[in-house]
């Protein structure tokens, strides 16, 4: 591997609190057909963009991070027995669109998480796209997006209904690896525990090892290695020092 230079990369998008409430089923509700859940205790952690942030940390990334400041929850309510995911309940307010003032263009790469919360709009991320002088990634639930000037991944089902494609789309399928440009890159296989964040895992290795060797094609497989990591985690997965030393082995 060629020796490790300092990155510095802007990150914008939504990001959210992961909130996950355990506890024990031990009865069904009388006035349903549902189960009860005994509160034991409660575990908090930032999503969305915010993982992003901390993964592409983990490889030693300098991030400038730019996201909303309304609140966003999604809670989960978890049978601890058997992590189990009962219910998911979202909390969210109104999100204003992006309107900082953005920092001088010194950045390796601009990535854009973007979970169509309304922080991002579809002007604006294609204003961002032109406004870059280097490599953009974008991982977007939008249909319509620049997909010709930017990197863009995105799972099969997001895939299916974008409307605007290009030769840049890196489309992840799971344990099925990632296509691009007509080549399939295989998964890993592992045990598959929680896909919970794998996505925000996949991107941020991705951009790290693309900005490592300039090749996309040398990128892919790093990050399915990378995705095959946070899969075997409960919970939105932060990678650690070991799980990027064996990534990179």
């Amino acid at each position: 591997m060629p020796q490790q230079k300092q990155f510095k990369v802007l990150l914008i998008g939504d990001s959210c609190t992961d909130e996950y409430v355990y506890g024990i089923c031990e009865r069904l509700n009388p006035e349903a057909p549902v189960p009860i859940l005994k509160k034991t205790r409660v575990e908090r952690q930032m999503g969305m963009a915010w993982n992003v942030r901390e993964n592409l940390m983990s490889f030693g990334i300098e991030v400038y991070i730019l996201t909303q400041e309304e609140r966003i929850i999604k809670r989960r309510f978890i049978d601890e027995r058997y992590n189990q995911q009962l219910l998911r309940v979202d909390v969210e307010n109104p999100t204003k669109p992006l309107d900082y003032d953005l920092p001088e263009n010194n950045f390796d790469a601009l990535v854009i998480s973007d979970y169509d919360k309304g922080f991002i709009t579809t002007e604006r991320m294609f204003e961002l796209v032109e406004w870059f002088d280097g490599p953009v990634f974008i991982d977007s639930k939008k249909r319509v997006l620049p997909t010709d000037n930017a990197y863009v991944k995105i799972n099969a089902d997001e895939y299916s209904k974008l409307e605007t494609k290009s030769n840049n789309l890196i489309v992840t399928k799971g344990s099925g690896g990632a296509d691009y440009q007509g080549v399939n890159y295989p998964g890993v296989g592992v045990g598959v525990f929680d896909v919970c964040g794998a996505g925000d895992t996949f991107l941020s290795a991705l951009v790290y090892f693309y900005l490592l060797y300039a090749k996309m094609e040398k990128a892919i497989p790093y990050a399915n290695k990378a995705a095959a990591i946070a899969v075997t985690h409960f919970g939105t997965y932060v990678l650690s020092e070991r799980d990027v030393n064996e990534i990179c082995d």
